[in-house]
Parts: structure tokens; C-alpha cells; sequence
């Protein structure tokens, strides 16, 4: 199934899990967006047109990232002698993976959270080691700004507070499987070794001393 959608006065065609750059967007990584302004929608059998827009339908999204496009350069040119002017130009763009195609008015279904176990106060038996910890526990009450990491927003900083993860220092001690770890967890794709994380950790830690 696909979708044409309308943002920023500018028309998409979209399919489920295309990454889609259009026009800035308020949001932060991993924000859920969504498309009201859906003109067409069609399958392999059938086709609908909006007219200008498709009743009950819309197209969500998650922001993957927040970014700027390619530079092009602005030259204006009078006639007149020595009258020019050059000017580059970036264009902040947002990053969108495409979800669901919605018609009829549906809701996006809402991701499964998994169930906690519930857990019992057991002693473990004498010859079972315990397990080793993921990474370093955070010291009792101390909460660093981990907004000061680059790339590293309010939401995003949510959900590394949800992984246990608080203070500088544990991300300074993360080893190569607690980054694959929380890579995988909240599907980095590498942006914490491309970004350098644990070199910005060590950075405002002596800078915090």
C-alpha cells in the first residue's frame, strides 16, 4: 500500500517503513508524528483519490532524525555594475520513518509494552554467581544533565533515565556490549560510537570537577 502525502506545502509518496526527509517538524527523535493531509491512498487493486483530501484517512510516522539538507548557493545578479550577491542556504529537514497507512478513520495500533515479571524475594543458591551488571549503577540521588551529550534531547534523555542510565560517569564506563546493547534498545544505529559519547562524558566530567 501506498500513500501521497501533503507537509509544508510540498507532496510525498510514501510506502510503510520508507525514511522520508521533509520540512523541519517539531519533535525530537523518536517522537510519533502523523499525516492528516493524506491525497491519495491505493494498493495493487484499487486506488483512492482525495478530493482534495481522503476522508478518515492518515499516514503515521516516527522521527528518526533532525537534520539540515545540502547546501545550494542563492546568486543574484542586477544590471548593474558590480551588483551580485551570493548566499549558501541549508535547509533544516526532519528524518521520518513511515508506519502505517490508515483509512476509514482507524487508530494506529499502540505498541505492546512487554509485562514485568513479577519478581520474589529468593535467596540464591551458594554456587550461582551473580549476574554482572550491564553497566555502572548510578550513585544514590545523583542525576547528571544528560542533555549536555550531543544529539541528546528531552525525550531522548527519558528514555536513557527508563535503561537506568543518569550520570556521566556511567556512560564514560560503558563497555563495547553495553553499547550494543543500548544501541539495539533504542535503534541508535551506531550514533553513540559515531557521536562519541563516552569521549563527551569524560569531557564534562573533568569539566564538572
Amino acid at each position: 500500500m501506498f500513500a501521497v502525502i501533503k507537509s509544508g506545502g510540498k507532496q510525498y509518496r510514501v510506502e510503510p517503513a520508507d525514511l522520508v526527509r521533509i520540512d523541519k517538524l517539531d519533535g525530537d527523535a523518536g517522537d510519533t508524528v502523523s499525516f492528516d493531509e493524506v491525497l491519495m491512498v491505493g494498493s495493487d487493486s484499487d486506488t483512492t483519490v482525495g478530493g482534495p483530501l481522503v476522508a478518515g484517512a492518515t499516514v503515521t510516522g516516527e522521527i528518526v532524525d533532525q537534520t539540515r539538507d545540502a547546501k545550494i548557493l542563492v546568486f543574484k545578479k542586477r544590471r548593474r555594475q558590480n551588483s551580485r550577491r551570493s548566499r549558501g542556504h541549508r535547509q533544516m529537514v526532519t528524518v521520518v520513518r513511515i508506519g502505517e497507512i490508515l483509512t476509514d478513520g482507524k487508530a494506529p495500533e499502540k505498541k505492546a509494552k512487554p509485562a514485568k515479571a513479577e519478581t520474589k524475594p529468593e535467596a540464591a543458591p551458594a554456587a550461582e554467581a551473580a549476574p554482572a551488571p550491564k553497566a555502572e549503577a548510578a550513585p544514590a540521588g545523583k542525576t547528571d544533565d544528560l542533555k549536555r551529550l550531543s544529539g541528546v534531547g528531552p525525550v531522548l534523555e527519558k528514555k536513557l533515565h527508563a535503561l537506568g542510565v543518569t550520570t556521566f560517569a556511567q556512560v564514560a564506563a560503558w563497555t563495547a556490549d553495553d553499547i550494543a546493547r543500548i544501541d539495539g534498545e533504542l535503534n541508535f544505529k551506531g550514533r553513540i560510537e559515531r557521536e562519541d559519547w563516552i569521549g563527551q562524558a569524560n569531557a564534562l566530567i573533568a569539566e564538572d570537577k
